[in-house]
């Protein structure tokens, strides 16, 4: 049976947020048209929970039937707060006036960052816009704590077991590089409130941070003088670290038990996630997770997450064709983890495309990995889908804009270009700076080796969002001849302008990674498609959200405008009511066939 498009988009996916002692997991699902909560039980029953304007995430709060609620409005990513009973009779899903504000002021972010037992743990930009300040609030009280307000953008925070002490990473100074600071949410009148566990020019990831139960050290997921990620316990007087658990081949993520006996260890193997338990101890290997299929358990889906009893794992899973499900691991057992939704039942005797893995060449040696999903009557034309990010890595999982170019006889290729993570240290630093355009030769790269698919190199096209729409914007300024035609979603056009629009938290965040437009200016413009807008001649689709924080909604208008005037089609479709991509169903039901059907009067 054909697979369409409106289909592909209708179909529901579901995702992991926490689970409880009990086995009820707070999950995320998209049945409604946008991200809501819905808890699931054991006995598999599933209650609807929220019923908001926009997308929602949420975390159980340790010890009572209750979740802390995190949401914006319109994709702004100005997150909000809020608190949910959950041992009320409710007769429907809560809309926002039936939940407990907590933290509500919607001119500024605010983002979850922990639980702990009657508290919330929460960074945000309310004290000037820019940098980040932590907060413990009580849940019952409304009393709250600054225990950071040094700057920065702050990722990642972690409560030890008796909450003495908070572990936090925020950007380091050089691209893709994160910083552990140490606080002391308790310190003494003469007592160091701030420690720095890891130094700020340290060209290292450090991500997933977890205590041991005795406070005695850090479980983190770090790169620290290796290529590869892996897995490692930081001592935090010293800052020295222990490798656990580490890998030549692959990069790997460490999960730790609040116990602190187990360790859930995954590997990126090529964009498939191979899951493992381990000791969490010695690092010692006790036994392979099996996985559905050839899918992917942890980014860009909700990372996993350990019931407080340390006894079971919730997990977020997505493969080629499943669409994606809540599994839930029982440590305790030898068994495979445990399907607790049925997301691929819906696309019963349809044939989906699973992709081929290949290695391509370019000119001064590299190899750029790519993901090959080739249809079954296919037509020669080919499109390839470019990430964002940069920092991103195109992985093994469902994509229902993959499946429907590839039922229109396109050829899909997904390649994870040089800025890439997945692939070690030395790959994603490959476009750093002023090395931006050696990504954008890969494109070329990518055209160049067309033809060993039997793909006809005259129709081709580029499809991207956000960076990948900078890259798909890039591919057709600078390569002209090489394109049919492009669609680009919330991309960049001009490095200068996005830099000098994009949300004030977000310019000194991204300028590590392209450039400062105090140093380097010049080479940001000379970098910018818009710079270079005359020499495109390929029909472009453009599709962009009015709230758009991170990339301006006038970076498509601009560019919009530029093509227009050189005489080459372009359309622009605006969604008032979406922020950095498309979150609601209804949106995406409306761009994309139209996306689709651009590409395929341009390639066919």
């Amino acid at each position: 049976m054909a697979v369409d498009m409106v289909r592909l988009l209708e179909l529901a996916s579901w995702r992991a947020f926490d689970v409880d002692e009990a086995g009820r997991v707070l999950a995320g699902s998209d049945e409604s048209g946008s991200t809501q909560l819905v808890e699931l039980s054991p006995n598999g029953g599933a209650t609807a929970l929220t019923a908001l304007s926009g997308a929602v995430t949420g975390r159980y709060l340790p010890g009572e039937r209750a979740a802390i609620i995190q949401h914006d409005t319109g994709g702004n990513e100005r997150g909000q707060l809020s608190l949910m009973r959950l041992d009320r009779r409710r007769t429907r899903p809560a809309e926002l006036d039936d939940l407990q504000p907590l933290v509500r002021d919607p001119r500024y972010v605010h983002r979850l960052l922990d639980v702990l037992p009657g508290r919330l743990v929460y960074a945000t930009n309310r004290r000037n816009g820019v940098d980040f300040d932590v907060v413990i609030r009580s849940a019952l009280t409304g009393e709250e704590i600054v225990v950071y307000d040094g700057g920065g953008m702050v990722q990642e925070a972690a409560a030890s077991p008796d909450s003495h002490y908070l572990a936090l990473t925020l950007p380091g100074e050089r691209p893709m590089s994160d910083q552990v600071l140490l606080v002391d949410t308790m310190p003494t009148t003469d007592g160091e409130r701030l420690r720095v566990l890891t130094g700020p020019g340290e060209h290292t990831r450090n991500t997933h941070v977890r205590w041991l139960p005795d406070d005695s050290g850090l479980v983190v997921s770090s790169n620290a003088d290796r290529d590869r990620v892996g897995v490692a316990r930081i001592d935090p007087r010293t800052g020295d670290r222990t490798w656990l658990v580490t890998s030549e081949e692959h990069d790997l993520l460490g999960w730790l038990a609040p116990d602190g006996n187990s360790l859930l260890v995954q590997a990126n193997d090529d964009g498939a996630g191979r899951l493992a338990l381990h000791d969490a101890r010695t690092g010692r290997l006790r036994r392979e997770v099996p996985l559905p299929g050839d899918g992917w358990c942890a980014f860009p889906l909700p990372s996993p997450v350990w019931s407080p009893d340390s006894r079971l794992v919730a997990l977020s899973f997505s493969a080629p064709d499943v669409p994606g499900d809540v599994l839930v691991l029982d440590v305790e057992q030898d068994d495979p983890p445990l399907a607790m939704t049925g997301s691929a039942a819906a696309l019963a005797g349809e044939r989906l495309v699973t992709p081929s893995v290949h290695r391509v060449p370019t000119p001064d040696g590299e190899q750029v990995p790519c993901f090959a999903y080739r249809p079954e009557d296919p037509t020669g034309s080919s499109v390839l889908i470019i990430h964002g990010g940069p920092e991103g890595q195109s992985v093994r999982t469902f994509n229902p804009i993959v499946q429907a170019l590839a039922a229109q006889g396109h050829t899909v290729l997904v390649p994870n270009v040089r800025g890439s993570t997945g692939y070690g240290k030395r790959w994603y630093s490959a476009d750093d700076g002023r090395k931006r355009l050696d990504s954008v030769r890969d494109l070329a790269a990518l055209h160049d080796w067309l033809p060993s698919l039997g793909l006809d190199p005259a129709r081709s096209a580029l499809w991207g969002g956000s960076y990948g729409g900078y890259m798909v914007l890039a591919g057709l300024a600078f390569q002209p001849e090489r394109w049919a035609a492009g669609v680009d979603i919330v991309g960049i056009s001009s490095l200068v302008t996005f830099l000098e629009n994009t949300s004030p938290y977000r310019r000194a965040h991204r300028e590590r990674e392209y450039g400062s437009l105090a140093a380097d200016a010049e080479f940001l413009r000379e970098a910018s498609p818009l710079t270079h807008v005359d020499a495109i001649s390929a029909p472009l689709f453009v599709i962009h959200g009015a709230n758009d924080p991170r990339v301006p909604l006038s970076e498509a208008e601009q560019l919009a405008t530029a093509v227009r005037r050189g005489g080459v089609e372009c359309e622009l479709l605006v969604f008032d009511d979406e922020g950095h991509g498309l979150a609601k169903r209804a949106n995406r039901l409306d761009a994309y066939p139209r996306a689709l059907a651009f590409l395929t009067r341009h390639l066919i």
